[in-house]
């Protein structure tokens, strides 16, 4: 797939997008749906005076969530993978926190760490880290024993086999998991982020609607969601490029 129609899908997506929301603004008429164009321009006039600091602390958080889950996930799940016993040990645990309602467990994590940047940092992380660890370990599991005899017999080392063959053979499922937690990581974000803090978009957005400007409220969540695309964009960039063999 070339470059230029792996583009045309997300293109035709947001002007179907642009499309539906100027005619729902045209049939209601109202200030609560304004046109598409009122809110670009509005955009595009107060993104660097107000705008401007809320997008990079919340890029900053999903950014760091993302790094840090991948960091403590990738190990955790190639050891599962890996080793069964450390799989039998610790799979039990995964399974009974897995299907927890992340959200539900934001007043735990507040009171446990404050309404400061550690609990934000956390819940994304809760979110994204469990889909690392699992993916990893299938992944892992997915290689033919066949695969790690050859090496044994070649004399490979532990090393050898973590370069040669568990992170090529993990590493697209690893960022694929990633993007698909990225929806709910940019969800779980903009929730926290009307506690306890003066920046990110969380707090923009809601700020705009508790001041009835609707203007910025859409302008923030238009934002909000270009930078979702964007880091989602970044991560399918870097599979083409590491993972370079599929294509």
């Amino acid at each position: 797939m070339t470059a230029r129609h792996k583009w045309q899908g997300p293109l035709y997506s947001a002007l179907v997008v642009i499309i539906l929301w100027e005619i729902l603004s045209l049939i209601i008429d109202r200030p609560i749906v304004p046109s598409p164009q009122s809110v670009f321009v509005n955009l595009i006039k107060i993104f660097r005076p107000r705008i401007e600091i809320h997008l990079l602390c919340s890029l900053g958080r999903i950014t760091a969530g993302i790094a840090v889950s991948i960091l403590l996930g990738v190990p955790l799940g190639y050891l599962m993978g890996y080793y069964p016993r450390v799989d039998k040990a610790l799979s039990p645990l995964i399974y009974f926190t897995y299907p927890v309602p992340k959200l539900a467990l934001l007043p735990v994590v507040m009171l446990l760490f404050g309404l400061g940047e550690a609990s934000k940092l956390i819940m994304i992380i809760m979110i994204i880290v469990f889909q690392i660890v699992i993916t990893s370990r299938d992944a892992v599991k997915d290689i033919p024993e066949e695969t790690f005899r050859s090496l044994r017999s070649l004399g490979a080392s532990r090393a050898q086999k973590l370069t040669e063959v568990l992170i090529p053979a993990s590493l697209p499922e690893i960022l694929t998991a990633s993007r698909i937690a990225l929806g709910t990581a940019v969800s779980i974000l903009f929730f926290t982020e009307t506690f306890g803090t003066q920046y990110g978009m969380g707090y923009f957005i809601m700020d705009a609607w508790m001041r009835v400007n609707y203007l910025e409220m859409y302008a923030g969540i238009v934002t909000l969601s270009l930078m979702g695309f964007i880091i989602f964009a970044v991560i399918d960039f870097l599979e083409s490029i590491i993972c370079s063999w599929r294509s």
